[in-house]
């Protein structure tokens, strides 16, 4: 790898081997950039936005989708010379022989870096073999071969596509080896602890879920509409249009040495188009299409893990419902002890009271025919109270 020259003060002079810790004694926030190009040569950028406005010819609008302070959505805008993707933590602008990716030094974009260098590396180095056979059959047979292989920008939407598939993928996996042991435990055992243990961890999948489905609805509205599938075919555009640059913008990269493959590749685009087709997007459609269906299979695990939390909460209502019937029929079997022994209080109370009444003389063989008799049709009125509970269904039998 080569390092890079400064220009105009926004330039980091920066080796891929220690470009990570060039970063760190830059102390570069939110504004940091790597740029790395379809040869594999990067740099770390510390740029403004009308820097990287004026390099890739978009606008502030679509530049503010990648702000990491502001909570845009995941999108996947095409433009005439670039494609802005926002695909949860990656960030990036990609062009026909480039792409910019924002903040490499965060952990979960430190892999994707890493994947587009081991892509661009395994790429120019089968691109150098194919040189050598070329010459070598030009040398024997006369004959070239033609370079089979995806556009620069494809490549590096695959990248993203693939690291953003994982990364949902293994937080799906994650939560469900927390969700199930947390509903299990609560099933056992209801207690305030468990409860609100799963309550956290449904908030988890809520907000996963809600990311997830909003990278398979970009997706599937990009399938749906052929239009903006064409608008991601940057080499395409760049063949149909002058095969001199007149951008004006300052080029942060020395002279690619893959210029002259990309000149010829985009001529051979160009004699595509004028065959008409430019409006084929089967090489996109189906690049698309793969990684749709992984976030399709990692939006229906979520669906099922949440059914499943769905069933667990409704037997747990059922439990709750149940444990609260019982306690009614508790109430119900105190509130009808309590009224039998209020009668038996009642007559206890009237025999108690200090009156001088006649019929207290001489009557003492009264007080255990009283207390029985009270006492049997308190426990008499006792039985029919529950038996007509019993009998209209309000306790169990």
């Amino acid at each position: 790898m080569t390092t890079a020259t400064r220009e105009d003060g926004y330039v980091v002079p920066a080796d891929p081997s220690n470009a990570v810790a060039g970063l760190k004694k830059k102390g570069a926030g939110s504004r940091s950039w790597i740029l790395m190009d379809s040869s594999g040569q990067e740099i770390i950028l510390d740029v403004d936005k009308y820097a990287i406005m004026h390099r890739v010819q978009i606008h502030a609008r679509d530049l503010r989708i990648l702000d990491p302070l502001l909570s845009y959505p995941s999108t996947i805008l095409g433009r005439e010379r670039a494609i802005v993707l926002n695909l949860e933590h990656i960030k990036a602008i990609i062009t026909s022989e480039e792409v910019l990716l924002r903040d490499p030094l965060d952990d979960n974009v430190v892999p994707v870096v890493e994947d587009l260098r081991r892509r661009l590396r395994s790429i120019n180095g089968n691109q150098e073999d194919n040189e050598v056979g070329r010459e070598f059959a030009l040398h024997h047979d006369g004959e070239t071969g033609e370079e089979d292989d995806s556009p620069f920008e494809f490549r590096a939407l695959e990248v993203a596509l693939e690291a953003i598939c994982s990364y949902l993928s293994a937080r799906t996996i994650e939560l469900e080896t927390a969700v199930y042991p947390a509903l299990d435990m609560l099933t056992s055992k209801i207690s305030s602890r468990n409860l609100d243990r799963v309550r956290k961890l449904k908030s988890q999948m809520t907000r996963l879920i809600a990311r997830v489905l909003k990278v398979r609805d970009e997706l599937e509205q990009l399938l749906d509409d052929d239009d903006d599938m064409a608008d991601l075919y940057l080499s395409r555009k760049l063949a149909s249009a002058s095969p001199v640059s007149a951008s004006g913008a300052a080029s942060w990269f020395l002279a690619s040495p893959t210029m002259g493959s990309r000149i010829s590749k985009a001529s051979r685009q160009s004699i595509a188009t004028i065959r008409g087709d430019e409006n084929d997007v089967e090489e996109l459609e189906m690049l698309l299409e793969a990684y749709f269906m992984q976030i399709d299979s990692t939006f229906n695990k979520l669906n099922t893990l949440r059914e499943y939390v769905d069933n667990t909460e409704d037997y747990i209502n059922i439990q709750l419902d149940n444990h609260r019937n019982q306690l009614i029929q508790l109430e119900l079997f105190l509130s009808s002890g309590t009224v039998c022994l209020s009668i038996y209080s009642l007559v206890a109370g009237i025999f108690g009271m200090n009156i001088p009444y006649t019929w207290n003389d001489d009557h003492g063989y009264m007080f255990k025919w009283v207390v029985i008799f009270t006492g049997f049709f308190c426990a008499i009125l006792f039985v029919l109270i529950i038996s007509y509970a019993r009998a209209k269904g309000l306790v169990g039998s």
